[in-house]
């Protein structure tokens, strides 16, 4: 789904601002009907769970609902007009004056609705959206409801983040021509010096095509007539982790002499490879430095906010990071866009979190149920992740920065049942992306001889918490085990290894001496040594901390206000850990410890 943009042939309004808004409940049985009976109004983009100070807000668990008029303007008589909403999370619907123009089911990737025939240029028109959060067994991510005797619902979920929900991305109104462009998909590849780049593009209705490429200072470098073929672009500029270069694709719809339609899409030239126990991009072996991150600002909670995309982005280049993952769902597309144009490398990631049953049984591995199921995750489950995952590759497909897809967090990975489920997602994911590897994060238990899935992926991505919770506060212990580990695995498999979490909970100011966990001193202490170990494991391809910044959480007595992992407080402080990241990472720049640049 092509993002809206402004074109010679396409407008578009945003609808971000202050909308009236109501809980189920607590607003009329109808709400699309009329005016939303409500004195409240909450911001979008942004959650709306820590906007008021009402718990039973909070705490909803069902649909909300938004609501606003919008004016067509006068200008887009004969267009056709639509309604993209970023995100809803995690289920949509929306309701043009009475009429039910949409719904979506899937809180983290774009929808949009044609309205042409239920409005009037140059008129206003009532728009209500209702958002639900409910998450169950056949939702990604997963989660169960229960009801108290009292009526309350209760929304369990089996991941370790708050559930914030509502309209956390923008929402567009905009126009495009009858006959348009509907998808453009981009594939670089670098023959020499010269720039590879196929492409193929898909209109509403048969038409001619023109393509150019143009360079960063708007020239034109290679053109191209047809639906579908090869650019060359000689004395490519290469997209380069920490170097970015992209080149504009005008694609344009042509009607004889004249241009209907008009897209452009940004591009990079880079190439992604696997070989061996490297990861390369453009040919050269690059070590992953970063994080985990999360869509997560107070009172925003998941809510996109650009300064604080900007910020975020000046911290990781501050700490020497080069990368990060979007744990555990896709980030909003401005993240991915300002990614492609400062050169940070991205691991996509789903939002199937939490399809892991076992957990619940501690560290036995023993959960009350079986996680692949009839009853429990089963083929409708699957199916949700299926769509979950066409929807994020149409969505990311274009993005230089996008190296490697992540289909899941932490699943079941050793259980019975996990390689049915996973292996025909993984087929589908590479007849959607052949050109990306792909990984899955492997939970704290699975290792080299349990695990029944690795086999299937191209990069062992490692979810490991030696020293905090297993072994806690035993670094030497720890430090053995992760040794052992990690060893294992590069002994069974051919592959990188990378560690995609691991991290201590570090409450800022608190200090000692010894080795006391939640001290900042034990955080660095934890740190260096996961990173001693990672510069002896030759397979080893890339270290993500867990976490870039605390986050918020469900109430848990484990939990203080969230997860205190983050190098940086949720409000962005540094913690002494960040310093010694940056001491590392600075010296590394893309490069394996011990190897010459």
């Amino acid at each position: 789904m092509l993002k809206p943009r402004s074109t010679p042939t396409r407008e578009l309004v945003n609808l971000d601002g202050l909308w009236r808004f109501g809980i189920a409940g607590r607003v009329q049985d109808e709400p699309w009907t009329g005016r939303l009976d409500t004195p409240l109004e909450a911001a979008v983009p942004a959650s709306y769970n820590d906007q008021f100070t009402d718990r039973a807000i909070r705490d909803h668990v069902g649909w909300v609902w938004y609501q606003r008029t919008v004016r067509v303007p006068r200008g887009w008589a004969g267009e056709r007009v639509l309604l993209r909403f970023d995100a809803a999370t995690h289920e949509g619907r929306v309701h043009v004056d009475d009429r039910l123009v949409a719904e979506h089911v899937g809180g983290y990737t774009p929808f949009e609705a044609d309205i042409t025939d239920a409005v009037r240029a140059g008129e206003e028109f009532r728009l209500t959206v209702g958002v639900n959060n409910e998450l169950t067994n056949v939702t990604i991510p997963p989660g169960s409801l229960t009801v108290a005797q009292d009526g309350t619902r209760k929304q369990t979920y089996h991941h370790d983040f708050f559930n914030y929900a509502g309209l956390a991305r923008s929402v567009w109104l905009f126009s495009r021509p009858a006959t348009h462009v509907e998808d453009v998909t981009v594939v670089p590849g670098v023959d020499g010096a010269t720039g590879t780049v196929d492409y193929a593009v898909r209109t509403s209705a048969p038409a001619d095509v023109r393509v150019r490429a143009l360079d960063a200072e708007g020239a034109e470098v290679a053109t191209a007539t047809g639906a579908e073929g090869t650019l060359r672009i000689d004395e490519v500029h290469l997209w380069q982790p920490g170097a970015a270069y992209l080149y504009d694709l005008v694609v344009e719809v042509l009607d004889g002499d004249t241009v209907v339609d008009s897209y452009t899409e940004p591009f990079g030239v880079r190439t992604v490879e696997v070989r061996g126990t490297q990861f390369l991009i453009n040919g050269e072996p690059f070590y992953f430095t970063g994080f985990g991150k999360h869509e997560d600002t107070p009172v925003r909670g998941k809510g996109h906010d650009d300064a604080y995309l900007v910020h975020d982005f000046q911290l990781m280049e501050w700490v020497g990071a080069n990368s990060f993952r979007t744990s555990h769902y896709p980030y909003a597309e401005e993240v991915l866009e300002f990614a492609d144009r400062h050169g940070v490398v991205v691991i996509d990631e789903t939002a199937a979190v939490g399809l892991n049953l076992a957990v619940q049984g501690g560290l036995s591995g023993r959960g009350a149920s079986p996680t692949f199921s009839p009853e429990t995750y089963n083929d409708q489950t699957q199916a949700a992740h299926a769509q979950h995952l066409r929807e994020l590759i149409a969505r990311d497909k274009n993005h230089p920065s996008v190296v490697m897809w992540c289909i899941s967090n932490e699943p079941s990975s050793s259980e019975e049942g996990a390689r049915e489920y996973f292996e025909p997602l993984v087929q589908l994911t590479r007849e959607l992306d052949p050109t990306r590897p792909l990984t899955s994060t492997v939970w704290l238990l699975p290792n080299a001889e349990t695990d029944l899935i690795a086999d299937l992926f191209d990069v062992i991505s490692l979810n490991r918490y030696y020293g905090w919770y297993i072994a806690t506060g035993d670094l030497e212990t720890a430090e053995d085990y992760l040794e052992r580990d990690l060893r294992g695995w590069a002994a069974k498999y051919d592959k990188p290894i990378f560690m995609g979490e691991y991290g201590a909970d570090t409450v800022s100011g608190l200090h000692s001496l010894w080795d006391i966990p939640w001290t900042e001193e034990y955080q660095q202490d934890y740190l260096d040594m996961n990173h001693r170990v990672f510069d002896r494991v030759e397979a080893f391809v890339g270290e993500h901390v867990w976490n870039f910044a605390d986050f918020q959480t469900t109430r848990a007595i484990h939990r203080v206000d969230g997860n205190k992992k983050g190098v940086f407080s949720r409000d962005r402080r540094p913690k002494a850990a960040a310093h010694a990241l940056r001491r590392r990472w600075l010296g590394l720049g893309n490069r394996k410890p011990g190897t010459q640049g």
